[in-house]
């Protein structure tokens, strides 16, 4: 009977989920699931419908048994997630209470079940739409069913709560209660199909946290072509409610055009409506700062900030609103090589995020593609909207509010990057912006560092053009960046912190940063009051220009091999983002002599 129980949920994984379970796996499910049928029907709810290997939404993770029925009160939709563990001992890891060991069984300390299936009534609770009220109607357990309590005591420090409780084999009878208290004796058919046909999508209540958080901070305020790029967008929303179409909406501009501004505005705003909106960007980095900005005081907000391939399997028009940050980041596809086999498909990146809402949004700028398969433009989003048969709004914000507002600053870069007509021009200056050459980068540590004893941000980039040392979590960084007798690390690429450096997702905003060399990767996105760029030897003043010299480059994305021509491009755009990360200032030093007189000329007028 277990044996056949196995091969049967093998089958539903297998033709589900597209993956072939291990042998581990099927015997669990062999010896855990039969238990708690049992339990059910010991305590008189054969009736009740359990839900087996339950995906959860937004996400890869699936909950063992999710028990679906009603209430024994209410007669409302009621549901209880089980997390089952075969476990017959477990301890606390280090007096952590939240991870456990357990004896016998292979890997590092464990997060604690109660954690775990806490987790999963939260992911539930906030993207199934059917769970109107998830603090009445879910609730969460880890069941062990073959441990007694003197060998996994440790695992009761952890206190409980109704999405979190721990129940053994020696209490099964108060299992069985908990069970009467949540489930009524008749048929839960009804309360699984209404679970499993529920739309895929923010809660009300995950959306009325997210407008609370966001509104409440004052920074988010929008000004001229800011707000009339926010209006296009929520007229798009109300026309495609009301006559049912769909409208791509690309919102275009230079670096501090307010473009994040917009996206964070219009979560809060369409949050606070009721339609459901998500955010997403193709930037580990970035997408990891917002999480912490916008969801400070509330976590649970984190959750409505994704990657640009979370959505490969979603259905079409899942969502109203998907509001796609930093879109020149979008890739050809979403494969990379964690991406599961049966998910691995020639699909374009972009079709995936036009389908997936009714009104899709991108906020992009053209001149930050830095690697090579992005393809973030607004010619080949407008293409394949238009392809789909959607509407296309399309905005330009001609407002400049990073570089000090100083759009004479941000012409002379593309101007001198070769980006602009016009060729280099000499710098003319601007009361809102300062630009400056160091003479070495000593000297320009020199000239930043006193910005932070004065409680503002700086921060040292350059062009990826040295060696980047494998760094051991437990050791410190190695001076990768050597300029003669000057040298630094890069910026941790670990996503923990060391002694003395934050991780490499918050080295442009957290404090230690200054002591580390920036690349493109940690620096796009963010904005910081003073900035130092280091040119290295990929790209020189020769022949009256600045010329690339890819082969100059350590970048790993041009082992890719492409053309001349976009590595040309890649590496012009690379510097494009880290001249213009400075809101007050910026200074220059080239590793290359002649470069290094060349800025000099037209920076400050002499050779």
């Amino acid at each position: 009977m277990e044996e056949e129980l196995g091969k049967l949920i093998s089958e539903h994984v297998r033709h589900t989920f597209k993956y072939t379970p291990g042998p581990a796996e099927v015997r669990s499910w062999e010896r855990s699931v039969p238990t708690l049928a049992n339990d059910l029907v010991d305590a008189g709810l054969g009736d009740v419908e359990m839900l087996i290997e339950y995906k959860l939404p937004m996400c890869s993770k699936r909950a063992d048994v999710v028990l679906a029925g009603h209430h024994p009160e209410t007669d409302e939709p009621s549901y209880v997630v089980v997390e089952l563990k075969q476990w017959s001992e477990a301890e606390s890891w280090e007096d952590d209470p939240t991870m456990v060991l357990v004896p016998h069984q292979p890997g590092d300390a464990k997060l604690h079940p109660v954690l775990q299936v806490r987790g999963y009534c939260d992911q539930i609770g906030d993207f199934v739409a059917s769970i109107d009220d998830p603090a009445k109607q879910l609730r969460g357990v880890a069941y062990l069913h073959n441990a007694y309590e003197p060998a996994v005591r440790d695992l009761f420090d952890l206190p409980a709560d109704d999405q979190g409780r721990l129940f053994t084999a020696q209490h099964r009878g108060d299992f069985l209660g908990f069970l009467r208290s949540r489930l009524a004796p008749r048929s839960g058919a009804e309360a699984a199909d209404r679970l499993l046909s529920g739309r895929i999508r923010p809660s009300r209540q995950l959306m009325k946290v997210a407008a609370a958080e966001v509104r409440e901070r004052s920074q988010f305020t929008l000004l001229d072509d800011q707000k009339a790029a926010f209006q296009t967008v929520m007229h798009a929303v109300q026309r495609a409610h009301e006559d049912d179409r769909k409208t791509a909406v690309i919102i275009s501009g230079g670096p501090g055009s307010g473009k994040s501004v917009i996206a964070l505005s219009l979560l809060g705003e369409l949050s606070r409506n009721g339609t459901s909106t998500l955010h997403a960007t193709g930037s580990k980095a970035f997408t990891t700062t917002m999480r912490r900005v916008a969801g400070h005081r509330q976590p649970r907000v984190k959750k409505m900030f994704l990657y640009f391939n979370s959505f490969m399997t979603s259905s079409p028009n899942q969502f109203d609103v998907l509001i796609c940050d930093e879109a020149h980041r979008i890739r050809e596809t979403s494969v990379n090589r964690y991406t599961r086999r049966e998910l691995r498909t020639d699909r374009p990146q972009v079709d995936e995020l036009l389908a997936a809402a009714r009104v899709p949004v991108f906020l992009l700028d053209e001149h930050q593609v830095v690697r090579p398969g992005e393809m973030g433009t607004v010619e080949t989003i407008r293409e394949h909207a238009r392809a789909r048969g959607m509407e296309v709004r399309e905005i330009s914000l001609a407002g400049q509010f990073r570089c000090g507002g100083s759009a004479r600053y941000e012409d002379w870069v593309l101007r001198l990057l070769g980006l602009a007509q016009g060729g280099p021009a000499p710098w003319e200056g601007d009361e809102a912006f300062e630009l400056g050459v160091a003479s070495s980068p000593a000297e320009m540590e020199e000239l930043l560092r006193p910005a932070l004893d004065r409680g503002e941000s700086a921060r040292l980039s350059a062009g990826y053009c040295w060696p980047w040392s494998k760094v051991d979590k437990d050791g410190p960084l190695v001076d990768d960046v050597r300029i003669g007798d000057w040298a630094r690390p890069w910026n941790s690429p670990l996503d923990t912190w060391l002694p003395d450096a934050p991780p490499s997702a918050l080295w442009a905003t957290e404090e230690g940063g200054f002591e580390q060399v920036g690349c493109v990767y940690t620096a796009q996105g963010f904005e910081y009051d003073w900035s130092g760029v280091i040119l290295g030897p990929d790209l020189v003043f020769r022949d009256d220009r600045l010329m690339v010299d890819h082969k100059a480059g350590r970048d790993p994305a041009l082992l890719r091999k492409p053309t001349d021509q976009e590595a040309d491009s890649l590496i012009r755009n690379t510097y494009k983002v880290l001249l213009t990360r400075g809101m007050r200032g910026t200074f220059l030093y080239s590793t290359d002599t002649e470069t290094q007189e060349f800025l000099t000329s037209l920076v400050h007028g002499t050779g």
